[in-house]
Formats: structure tokens, sequence, C-alpha cells
């Protein structure tokens, strides 16, 4: 079978699932409304074959909405939780768009039938579910018939330096993108780059895409200039050949251009990303119902761990460690004590793998972030956020703002307990450089929303151990 043709099932499967995840659902909540009424109001049960038209009527509404959503377009990877958001917005848009339909078509007719509120708010939540246990049934079968080799794409990679090299690396650990790397272009001909050979130059792009039927190409080269850019395109537009494009540092940052003006001269507002206003209140609130909740619920492990250590090692079962914050002020965090008491009297250093200062149950803090945990205080007094760049000790703040651009942008909002390159596998010993990059994405794309989906796969990466790229 084609890749054409697998594509094309998927997408009908797809549909078809969703379809009959609405159906089941609106059956069930035909039997949850008849054998436990919600409200409980008089009910003259009639037989579900009656309801067809309204269920015909709901199905045709969500899949409508979903279409309009773009949640029939096949794309490489998405977030179980987006896909939950859209998925909610969807079915509640077409739950009430039913609704409508069902008064409308149905009321005073020859069905002679209204849609029961119980009805309603049942499939409402069932749909939810069940379309959701079916996109999952389907993802898992996209991502079996992807590491076997089924409906990949070749890819070509244009470029050979650190972002061609990153965005190989990127591909080679994730099967389930669906992507096959044929090669990449931009130096000799016979040499290889993480594993992948060099086909050519440049301007031998058409022969190689034609030679090895190139389905896609991935041009990275960040910096380089906008008419050879437009040039590099044109060479690669062959067939039905996709062409994607890494952007530079101001493509990234155009999203948030704005115009404003000084007393009637206009400027191009590039960057104006510092949470003010009604924004920085509804932050610092979810902050506090955060802390809040999380001391409440907490406060009973959280005092059995400190027994824990203090009675494994001598010295106190807090170490408070001074980082820097909002606007480069020092602050003192708190965490729970993982390691001996004396773990720094040569100086402060990296944790290091297996690292041979921490006590036993130090180890077991670390590795499921549990030490953590006590940051909660900090969010409480103001001085973090649960979601934010993580802060670093000043003496190597110091260090890395002179040798990392835009490193001190970071510091335009308060540090968290979890951030964007957190949840995306940047812990630890990791790339200052690459987490840079997550933290000022973070900075200059903030919601709300993105703050609760960190928070959620914060969490459940905690709880699964699982690849943070899973989620």
């Amino acid at each position: 079978m084609k890749k054409e043709q697998v594509g094309a099932l998927l997408s009908t499967t797809l549909i078809l699932s969703d379809a009959l995840m609405v159906a089941l659902a609106f059956a069930v909540s035909y039997w949850l409304r008849a054998n436990i009424p919600l409200p409980t109001l008089p009910l003259r049960v009639e037989p579900l074959t009656t309801y067809l038209p309204m269920m015909l009527t709901q199905v045709l509404s969500v899949i409508i909405v979903f279409y309009f959503y773009r949640l029939y377009h096949m794309r490489r990877v998405t977030s179980r939780i987006d896909l939950a958001y859209s998925v909610f917005a969807g079915v509640s848009i077409g739950t009430m768009m039913s609704v409508a339909l069902a008064s409308l078509l149905f009321k005073n007719s020859i069905f002679e039938l209204d849609y029961p509120r119980g009805m309603v708010i049942y499939s409402w939540v069932l749909s939810i579910v069940f379309v959701m246990f079916g996109r999952e049934i389907h993802r898992q079968l996209t991502l079996w018939l992807r590491r076997r080799g089924i409906a990949q794409d070749r890819v070509l990679i244009v470029g050979t330096g650190e972002i061609a090299r990153a965005i190989i690396q990127k591909i080679q650990w994730s099967p389930n993108l669906g992507y096959q790397i044929v090669g990449a272009v931009n130096g000799n001909t016979g040499d290889e780059l993480v594993g992948v050979p060099i086909l050519g130059k440049i301007n031998d792009l058409p022969r190689v895409i034609d030679e090895h039927q190139v389905d896609e190409v991935i041009i990275a080269l960040p910096e380089i200039d906008r008419r050879e850019l437009v040039h590099l395109i044109t060479m690669c537009q062959r067939g039905s050949t996709n062409v994607k494009v890494f952007p530079d540092v101001f493509e990234i940052m155009a999203g948030d251009i704005t115009i404003d003006d000084l007393a009637g001269l206009p400027l191009l507002s590039v960057r104006d990303v510092a949470l003010r206003g009604w924004k920085l209140s509804l932050k610092r609130a979810l902050d506090l119902v955060g802390a809040v909740v999380g001391l409440t619920l907490l406060s009973p492990f959280m005092l059995l761990t400190a027994i824990l250590i203090k009675l494994e090692s001598p010295g106190p079962a807090f170490y408070c460690q001074e980082r820097m914050g909002l606007d480069g002020k020092p602050f003192m965090m708190i965490k729970f004590r993982s390691m001996r008491a004396d773990a720094e009297k040569n100086g402060p250093g990296w944790t290091v793998k297996d690292d041979p200062r921490r006590t036993k149950i130090g180890a077991w803090m670390r590795k499921v972030n549990w030490d953590e945990i006590p940051q909660l205080i900090n969010v409480l007094l103001g001085e973090m956020s649960l979601v934010g760049p993580r802060p670093e000790r000043p003496v190597y703040v110091q260090r890395f703002r002179q040798s990392i651009p835009r490193y001190m942008e970071r510091h335009r909002e308060k540090a968290g307990m979890t951030g964007w390159a957190q949840v995306n596998g940047l812990r630890g010993n990791s790339s200052i450089v690459e987490r840079t990059k997550y933290d000022l994405w973070y900075i200059e794309n903030w919601s709300i929303w993105l703050d609760i989906k960190i928070i959620i796969r914060t969490i459940i990466q905690t709880i699964t151990r699982r690849n943070p790229h899973a989620y």
C-alpha cells in the first residue's frame, strides 16, 4: 500500500472513530438518563431508536466542529494535553450546536421529542472521554505503523551546522515522527553528520531530491540571507515535496511585534513580554492556589521526609541556597537536604550522576524531584512561581551572562519550580544554552493555559518517569 493511501486510510479511520465514539457516548447517555435521572424529574422513556435523529445530529455537529478545529489535520506530534483541550472545546461547541439544531428541527415536529437535559450533560461528558479513548487507540496504531517504516516521509536536511545536527538528532531519537532521513546537503559528498550521509552541496538539491524521492526538505540555515533563502526554497519546490524552514531569531520574535508610537512617531515593539496588570495578577492567583493546596495536601509527607532526613544523617532537614530570581534579585531557595551537611566544604559545584555526596533518601528525592517540594513556601512568599525559568546560583549567573546571549532576559519573570525547558527533558546537567532558548520562548509566549499545561506535564512525568516528549 502506498504512503498516500495509508495517510488517507488513517484520516478516514480517525473520522470514523470519532463518529463511533460520539454515537456510543450518546447511547450510554440514554441508558444513564433512563436509569439515573439527572435532574430528578418524571421522564417518559422512549425507545433508543426514537432518538436516532438526535444521535445523528450530535455526531455530525461534533465532526463538523472538529474539522474547523483542524483536528483532522494529521500532525507529526500532538501533545495529549493539547489534544484534550481541543477535544473538550470541540465537543462542547458541538454539543451546544446539536441542542440548538434538535430544538429547531425536532421540537413540535413529527418526532415530538425534546433533548432531555440529563442526556445533554451525560452525552457531553462521555463524548469527551470516549473520543479521547478512541484517539489514543488511533495514536498508538499510527505510532506502530511509523516505527515499522509504514507511512514514513523521506526527509532531506539542508545544512551541516549545529542546528542541522540538532534536527537530525531529534528525528533519530523520535521514531514516532515518521521521518526517514535520506541525508543532508551543504557539505562534501561522502562525509557524514551524526551518522547521516552528506549527499552534496546546495546546488545539487534538485538532483538529490529527484534521485532519493524526497518528500520533505528541512532547511536548517537560520543565518542565511533572505534572498538566498527564497532561491533555496525555489530549488526545493519539485513535485509534491514539502519545504520547512528553521526560523532565525527575528522570525521567532516577529509573532510578538506590535505597533506603538512615541508622541505620534510610529515604533515597532518587537518584544514586550513582561507580565503586567491582570496577567500578573492571574499568574499570582494561580501560584497562591497551587502553593496553598500543595502545602496542605503534602504537609504530612513533608513532615515524614524531614524526619527520615534527620534520622539518616546529621544536619538540618532543609537546605537553603541563594539563587537569583526576578530582576536579578537574590533570594534563599528552600529544598530538602539531599546531600551530606558538608557537601560543599570545598566550594560550590554541579551535581553529577551517582554523586557520592548524596544520602540514600537524597538519591530517591532527586530521582522523583521530591527535594524541590519545599519551594512551595517560596511560591507562597512570592519569591518564586509554580512555572518559570529555573533559578541559578549567582556565581553561575555571572559566568553565564558573559558567554550566553540574552541570558539575563530569563530574569524578567519570576523563577519557577518547573519550566518549559524541564518538561522538555532539559534538567540537571543539560546544556545551559538550550535551556536558555526554551526559557526565552516560554517568557515570550506566556499564557495561563501554558502554565497549566506545564504543571500537568510535570506531574505526569514525575509519576510515570516516562520520556518527557511523550506528553
